[in-house]
Parts: structure tokens; sequence; C-alpha cells
């Protein structure tokens, strides 16, 4: 349990999350500030969607690249992941900004159902996703709605369609998915360390499941995720004044549980990423 464990900070929501939250970044400089505070507080990872002027998920590439520079100017460091998800965009848009060469992008292997719709992932945007990881040296997040999932990116490693080790994200209480069952948990893990036995992985639980899954994995030995694009609430009656009082609220599970909080530099060692030099303030 000596292991630091890796905060990521999923830093935005929709405009009906802020509607939830005034708190809720939604600009890029909104980002880019909420994001400062988060990595002061212990996060290193920052999984970022962009918003256009009205709010609404967008996949324009020069937001990406604005909120990219902004975070590596103002957290010097920190590792920054773009997402490709569904609400990037559809289809080959949804990897628009891979060519930024981010440190990391998320990158789900399989569909799976939403509360309202179908969260689609065919077979040919998923393998095309991950061959232009390949090309731009992205190290993918691997996120992980299903026990499906996490077989078939393990055959996408021993394939070469993903290059290893793997970091996996299990994401659980997403309504009418995976919901937080903590057998169901442990299942993932163990499935996961027999067929990627050099995986490393994290976990993310959305709205109320939030700090279970903080909870569970930061006690089993994983790295975990916080933020306002799962979760705007602190407890049932206090909403999250910011991204970064949930991130403290992450620390203190490290600390109750006496695991350190992986600095940026640890971050890239676990993950195999390159210590760049920070950027000038």
């Amino acid at each position: 349990m000596s292991q630091p464990c890796i905060i990521c900070v999923a830093i935005t929501g929709s405009v009906s999350t802020k509607a939830n939250n005034p708190a809720v970044p939604i600009s890029v400089a909104e980002q880019i500030e909420s994001t400062q505070e988060a990595f002061e507080a212990g996060a290193c990872i920052a999984h970022c969607h962009v918003r256009d002027d009205e709010g609404k998920p967008s996949s324009d590439p020069d937001r990406f690249a604005r909120l990219k520079a902004g975070i590596e100017k103002h957290c010097p460091g920190m590792i920054v992941q773009l997402s490709t998800g569904g609400r990037s965009g559809a289809g080959l848009a949804r990897g628009g900004m891979l060519p930024l060469r981010p440190d990391m992008a998320s990158l789900s292997v399989g569909s799976n159902n939403f509360p309202t719709r179908v969260y689609e992932n065919p077979p040919d945007l998923v393998d095309w996703l991950a061959s232009e990881m390949l090309r731009y040296g992205v190290k993918p997040e691997i996120e992980c709605f299903d026990l499906s999932h996490i077989v078939q990116a393990a055959a996408m490693q021993k394939d070469g369609r993903l290059k290893g080790p793997l970091y996996v994200q299990f994401v659980m209480g997403v309504k009418n998915a995976m919901p937080a069952d903590e057998r169901i948990f442990d299942f993932y893990i163990e499935t996961l360390k027999r067929l990627a036995p050099d995986a490393l992985w994290c976990a993310a639980g959305i709205g109320p499941a939030q700090i279970t899954l903080n909870e569970w994995s930061i006690a089993k030995g994983g790295h975990t995720r916080t933020g306002m694009e799962d979760n705007v609430r602190l407890d049932k009656n206090t909403l999250a004044p910011s991204n970064a009082a949930l991130v403290r609220r992450a620390v203190a599970i490290c600390e109750k549980y006496q695991r350190p909080v992986a600095t940026w530099r640890e971050a890239r060692a676990l993950l195999g990423l390159p210590l760049k030099a920070p950027a000038a303030a």
C-alpha cells in the first residue's frame, strides 16, 4: 500500500450540471482556473472536455488546444488527458484533438447504456481512435463501463492495437450501466490482474457513488478520479464549492489509508510518461 495514489480530476460538466451547481467551470478560462486549484490541492491528471459559447459539448480542436496550453502553463507537469468520448462529437470528430499530442486521452472500447441513450463505441471507431493514439504517442486511459470492456482492452493489448502496460479506469454508478457494487468491483480487479497482469487501474464513481469509489480504489491499492464532471456534491446536503474541494476529499481518504498522494513526477513515472520541463508561469 506504499504506492502513491494518482488523483485525476474531471473538471467540467454539462449545462445541466452547472444549473445544479454554479461552481462548475464551463468556459476554457474557468476550466484552467479550476484545474490550477485542483492541481495545487493534489490532482495530477486533468480529464478534459470542452464546451462551445453556449456551454454545449464541443469537439473543436482549437478549444482543446487553448485548454491544454493553459493547463500546461499554469499547472506545470500536470498530465493532460483529453476526452475522445461521445461528448466530444460524433464519429471521427471524437479524435480530432489527438494531433495536439496530449499526454493521455480517454478511450472507451465498447458500447453500453447511459441514462437516456446508448453510448455507442463501434469496433471500427474504437480501432481508429486507438490507432491515432499510437500514431501521436498518446497514452490511452481505458474507460470500462462493463466487464466486457476489460476483456476487450486486454485483447487489444495482446494483438498490438494498444500499447501496454494498460491504464484502466472502472466506471460505476452510471444509470442503466454498472452499479457501484463492491463484489463486482473486486471481480473487475481480479479479472484485470488475470488478463493484463502489468496493468494499472483506477476508478470513477458517478454522482453519490463518487466518494464510495474513491474509498474502494484508494483502500484496495488503485488510483482514483474525482471532479465535477461526475458529481457536484460533497454530500447529500452540500454542494461542492470547487473541483479542488473534491480533490481535497480524495486526499483525506488517502491519508486515512496511509497512501501517499502521487506528485506529477511520480504519476508520470508510474504511467510511463515523459518528464516534461515545467512551462514558464
